[in-house]
């Protein structure tokens, strides 16, 4: 047999995100299920998601972080056993648009009940002493885009914390002011899980036989 003749290279596979969006809720908001209905149209997010807006070019930056610890044992080079002791999942992103929502993560304020002044319009927010933990749902919706319509990828995190705040430049130059946050996963007892994929919409059900995925049978 050819090397042509074993390989199973399809381009029409390889995906890109297009468009974005990154939308943030109160850990008190019900826990999202399935993302699209039958035919692969967006479901409507239930009140209480807010879209973070405009982000940076580089969008979200998910990375995966994962510690082990291992066993020696005698008369062997390797190690015999190894079990994973840490699996965290990150989301890096650097929202662009000024607003309340952006301004409460940033801050970490809770500004659900923030307004502006009477008078001059003016928002002020102290830095408390100690800061509170404040979790949140989040949902990182990416979408790409085919001749059968829209792919979607979605990376959900029940229950998420801010871990760590960029550096916010004033300065002048081709950048806007920004806002630069890192979201850490964490399990939420409830659901289960503290992060899971999705990956749906028309374009993604026109290409299920062509990545290798059986469609349930539907019920009758």
């Amino acid at each position: 047999m050819s090397y042509a003749a074993l390989q199973e290279k399809k381009s029409e596979l390889i995906r890109k995100a297009l468009d974005g969006s990154v939308f943030v809720a109160p850990d008190s908001v019900p826990s999202l299920g399935a993302l699209t209905t039958t035919g692969g149209e967006l479901l409507p997010l239930p009140s209480g998601w807010g879209d973070l807006g405009h982000l940076s070019t580089d969008a979200a930056a998910f990375a995966r972080a994962t510690e082990t610890t291992k066993v020696r044992s005698f008369g062997s080079v390797e190690s015999t056993r190894e079990d994973v002791t840490s699996d965290e999942i990150t989301m890096a992103i650097n929202a662009q648009e000024t607003k309340k929502q952006v301004i409460g993560l940033f801050t970490g304020a809770d500004v659900a009940a923030l307004r502006a002044t009477a008078g001059s319009g003016e928002v002020a927010i102290a830095k408390p002493d100690r800061p509170k933990p404040r979790y949140y749902r989040v949902l990182g919706l990416f979408v790409d885009e085919v001749e059968a319509g829209e792919i979607y990828f979605g990376r959900y995190m029940p229950r998420s914390r801010i871990t760590e705040f960029g550096d916010q430049n004033m300065g002048e130059g081709d950048d806007p002011i920004q806002y630069p946050m890192t979201f850490t996963g964490y399990k939420d007892s409830a659901v289960g899980f503290s992060h899971r994929w999705h990956w749906a919409g028309p374009g993604w059900l026109a290409l299920l036989a062509s990545m290798g995925f059986d469609r349930e049978p539907t019920t009758p």
